[in-house]
């Protein structure tokens, strides 16, 4: 990569990441995005896919495979604690999942396409929204702008802190855990503190909900885990026996099959119990991400890619608990998700203090590159 390349690039990057927006308001980053490709351009731009995502189409000279490159837009909802000169200008808001990082790298493999001379079939790039929230790539994927994008192929990266700088983390199969948010709410009747009798109380069902729900995943073979995260009942009114609390609770586990599996049982235990003690109960689901399924052929290619360009590569045989909407793209394309190593002693992602180092860029572009070079070259 050009010196002078790799510099707007990283100007890229740091105005991103002075500016962070959350999940779902990211349109002054998708206009500096935008703006970024004027001077390359695409042969086709589609603007508003999934809320503020971005889809820039280059296209080759003959028919042939089409290959997604998939970045974020978005964000966290976390106040940045950091002495750089271009730390967020944006109070509890910052790009400390290291997304910034992501878009100026599939901005640099967009540098480099007008100079590869397409072969065949179509290269996308994507900038999508509200990764975070899990909601992004379903938003994209049901969106009407959607079907004429039809990839084959859809690739991503992340970058990750706790492997080395640039290498090159690889799984086939799962990759990247399925989770979602539950939320249990239970209604009774309110009565007077002093005449508990009168009312029903959801305290005792609450409870067991919270041992019931987390005892679950024992009784499954397959990993999952379910972690109550928040629990309320009734108010702060001493005068008072409640009448309704709220349960919620995270479900994660590597499969998909599993997930549905843990779900169903979450959700009979729930009903069971509220009914045993007269309460009313409702359900709801929120931050749904399926799992994130690496296709053999497509893992083929990044892994002939990183031999190509000599890079150190890390196969791990455990997917990752954590959890990445680009498993959405699983159930409709051959998808590949994989590492790049952030360097051992950088700070974990989501921390107040991660900034996502520049060095990673050249990099992330050329693997990118040489597989667009392998499928469509």
């Amino acid at each position: 990569m050009k010196k002078n390349d790799l510099q707007n690039l990283i100007h890229l990057r740091k105005e991103l990441h002075q500016h962070p927006e959350l999940s779902g308001q990211e349109s002054a980053t998708a206009q500096r995005i935008k703006n970024f490709f004027h001077s390359i351009p695409p042969d086709e731009t589609v603007e508003g896919l999934g809320g503020h995502g971005l889809a820039f189409i280059f296209k080759g000279k003959e028919k042939g495979p089409t290959t997604l490159i998939r970045c974020e837009l978005d964000g966290l909802p976390i106040q940045e604690q950091n002495s750089i000169s271009y730390r967020s200008s944006y109070p509890q808001k910052s790009h400390t999942c290291g997304h910034d990082g992501h878009m100026a790298i599939v901005a640099g493999v967009g540098m480099t396409l007008p100079d590869l001379n397409l072969k065949k079939g179509r290269v996308i790039l994507l900038f999508q929204p509200a990764e975070e929230t899990g909601e992004g790539a379903e938003k994209i994927i049901k969106d009407k702008q959607f079907k004429k994008l039809k990839p084959d192929f859809a690739f991503a990266l992340h970058n990750l802190p706790g492997y080395q700088e640039n290498e090159i983390v690889l799984k086939k199969g799962a990759f990247a855990a399925a989770s979602k948010g539950m939320i249990i709410h239970l209604k009774g009747r309110t009565s007077h503190a002093a005449h508990p009798e009168y009312g029903i109380t959801p305290a005792e069902a609450m409870a067991k909900i919270i041992v019931g729900l987390q005892a679950i995943p024992k009784s499954v073979l397959k990993f999952s885990l379910i972690t109550v995260v928040n629990a309320e009942l009734g108010e702060i009114a001493f005068g008072t026996t409640p009448g309704k609390a709220t349960v919620r609770a995270t479900l994660r586990s590597f499969e998909n099959e599993t997930m549905s599996r843990i779900t169903h049982y979450a959700e009979k235990l729930a009903s069971l119990i509220a009914k045993e003690h007269r309460l009313a109960i409702e359900i709801s689901y929120t931050e749904s991400f399926a799992s994130t399924i690496n296709d053999d052929e497509a893992w083929h290619y990044v892994n002939e890619a990183a031999k190509t360009l000599s890079l150190k590569t890390k196969h791990i045989r455990q997917p990752f608990r954590w959890s990445e909407d680009f498993g959405h793209f699983s159930a409709h394309t051959s998808t590949m998700l994989f590492g790049l190593g952030a360097g051992k002693k950088q700070p974990q992602l989501h921390e107040p203090h991660y900034n996502f180092p520049d060095n990673l860029i050249p990099v992330g572009v050329s693997i990118f590159t040489n597989i667009i070079q392998q499928i469509n070259g």
